[in-house]
């Protein structure tokens, strides 16, 4: 199981903002060119997401499925590879302090990738996982800091009891 995680400094609801949105997918994960909702109001529970693969001149499209939703805190997915199977990818938001460690559990689930599953597949999804986390963070903490420039001056926000921060 390629379990890999990251602290991104910024809270949670920022990085569900970012998760949430079905139309930016393909710009956090590795290996997607583009990507767009094509049943249900991603990520709400059976939602898909479908997106472009491209390897030099072929182009493979495939879908991802929300499979389990805990808004905020975890997202369960079921990402098609065509003849390779699918695979689970589960994502996990805590809170951190005032930040999100994000916890991303994947293994293939049906299909030939399970029968091909070895130490060196692992390897690459472990490199996949660490280049895909980086980008989330980029975008997280970029979208973050770009909302702290658009807020007021002067204004004071309080964090949500939600999210993170120190506790009673």
């Amino acid at each position: 199981m390629a379990v890999r995680h990251r602290l991104i400094s910024t809270s949670p609801r920022s990085v569900w903002t970012v998760l949430e949105d079905g139309t930016r997918y393909a710009e956090w994960v590795v290996g997607t060119s583009s990507s767009k909702p094509v049943h249900g109001h991603w990520p709400q529970l059976g939602s898909a997401i479908g997106y472009e693969v491209r390897l030099g001149p072929l182009r493979l499209t495939n879908e991802t499925v929300v499979r389990r939703c805990v808004p905020g805190e975890a997202l369960e997915l079921e990402a098609k590879a065509g003849p390779l199977g699918t695979a689970r990818i589960a994502i996990e938001l805590r809170p951190w302090g005032d930040h999100c460690l994000v916890v991303v559990d994947e293994h293939p689930l049906r299909g030939a990738g399970g029968a091909l599953h070895n130490v060196a597949v692992e390897a690459l999804i472990q490199i996949r996982h660490r280049a895909m986390l980086a980008r989330l963070a980029r975008i997280c903490e970029t979208d973050a800091a770009e909302a702290e420039r658009r807020r007021s001056l002067g204004q004071v926000v309080s964090p949500a009891p939600d999210e993170g921060g120190a506790r009673a």
